[in-house]
């Protein structure tokens, strides 16, 4: 039997050679193993797809790419949902989060990512997708008044639209009630303070531990 490196190493491989097969049988091989679903997760394919990431961003690999290292992720995720989700109903959510790519921007990857650890780490997750409307992140806050508020975006073109948010969170009269984080590539923590933005998640795993801190959770 494999050991827990080895099967770790290879959720990552699955995910840099594009894999969905192989992403979905290391998942099972992980669940029969005993690793945690979390652990997996973090270390292969996280892991996995920040190097895709990185090679994306140097130009060495290109967005069909990137499309197929992320669905060899949901495949493996699909195989361990029902397990974290087993373990997600015997501990009491730590809140909830609002969760969107940008208006005008259709990247989701990162966001996507940083919505599955936050769902694992214990948060209950609405994540609204792509291309989000600043009305929408607005009406849904008022609608089920989340803890956090985050909103993702991948280009400075959209990174402008973060603003927005947070103004229009205040024409709403619950700015006050809700915590707003923003991540995505060009985005920074001086862009946050900016902005007055709560929490700036610089990864899927700095994101969950600063909401975390945030909410003194």
């Amino acid at each position: 039997m494999a050991s827990k490196e080895e099967i770790i190493a290879k959720a990552k491989e699955a995910i840099t050679e594009f894999d969905e097969e192989m992403a979905a049988e290391v998942a099972e091989e992980a669940l029969a193993a005993g690793i945690d679903p979390v652990e997996l997760i973090e270390n292969g394919y996280t892991a996995g797809m920040q190097e895709v990431g990185e090679k994306f961003e140097q130009g060495a690999l290109f967005l069909p790419h990137v499309i197929a290292a992320a669905e060899a992720m949901s495949a493996g995720i699909e195989v361990i949902t029902p397990e974290m989700e087993k373990r997600k109903s015997e501990t009491k959510s730590l809140g909830t989060v609002v969760i969107g790519t940008i208006e005008g921007d259709i990247h989701s990857i990162g966001k996507d990512i940083v919505a599955s650890m936050l769902n694992i780490a214990g948060f209950k997750v609405v994540d609204l997708g792509r291309d989000v409307s600043i009305k929408t992140f607005v009406e849904k806050a008022k609608e089920i008044k989340p803890q956090v508020v985050a909103s993702s975006a991948l280009m400075t073109t959209t990174m402008v639209n973060q603003i927005q948010i947070e103004e229009q969170l205040k024409e709403a009269g619950i700015r006050d009630q809700v915590k707003t984080m923003v991540g995505g590539a060009p985005v920074t923590q001086d862009w946050a303070d900016k902005i007055g933005a709560d929490i700036y998640g610089e990864s899927a795993n700095d994101a969950v531990s600063k909401i975390k801190a945030a909410l003194k959770v």
